[in-house]
């Protein structure tokens, strides 16, 4: 089912007891090799389909009042095979990285000279103008305008991307968007968010499918 973007019907809660799951889609083939993988819609790899039938094995436990997906199609088809039902919201697609899209951390840095990152120095226009981290994070934050009346309710999920769900992270925490950097997730893992004696907190972090996830208490 298609988002149709609209603000909730009350305001959100200052901290709702559900929990804020968060699902990276599985492994691609660029996402493998290092490549940036913003708009490109490319599918899951046979490891990363399985990777996404993990996921699912992990969340299991949760209830669920609201699922959404990216509508790029590694997203969507993670929370399918991780058994979630979700909504397709067009806020949750990845950094659109324009001019270095589909291209390596090492073949950027080789071609401009200094250690180059997305989130320190920023990505140029190329096919797509290209984002800004904080431009970025207002997406982000307009998701969270709508995940947090939920989270009174019952626990979220959000299937999404990488770089996207990191900067998602740094708002949630109340933090600049640039704090994304100093975590990782990685293809198919799933992290949890909440709040903990009425702050924002990470209450467990890229959790792959060897470790077990069970809902946490706050």
């Amino acid at each position: 089912m298609d988002h149709v973007d609209q603000l909730p019907d009350r305001p959100a809660p200052d901290n709702p007891p559900g929990k804020l799951v968060l699902m990276r889609h599985g492994e691609t083939e660029w996402s493998k090799a290092g490549r940036h993988t913003g708009l490109t819609d490319i599918p899951l790899t046979a490891r990363g389909e399985e990777l996404a039938r993990s996921a699912g094995a992990l969340v299991r436990g949760y209830d669920f009042r609201l699922v959404l997906s990216s509508p790029l199609q590694r997203s969507r088809r993670t929370a399918e095979l991780a058994g979630l039902h979700a909504d397709v919201d067009p806020l949750l697609v990845e950094w659109d990285y324009g001019g270095y899209e589909g291209r390596t951390t090492k073949d950027i840095r080789a071609e401009l000279g200094y250690n180059w990152t997305a989130f320190t120095h920023g990505v140029i226009r190329g096919a797509t103008p290209g984002e800004t981290v904080e431009e970025v994070a207002a997406r982000a934050s307009r998701v969270l305008t709508r995940v947090l009346p939920a989270m009174a309710e019952g626990d979220v999920a959000l299937v999404a991307h990488g770089h996207y769900l990191r900067i998602l992270t740094a708002v949630f925490l109340r933090l600049a968007p640039r704090f994304g950097a100093m975590i990782s997730l990685d293809a198919g893992s799933v992290s949890v968010l909440g709040f903990y004696r009425e702050q924002p907190a990470i209450l467990a972090w890229n959790h792959g499918p060897e470790l077990p996830l069970a809902p946490s208490e706050s």
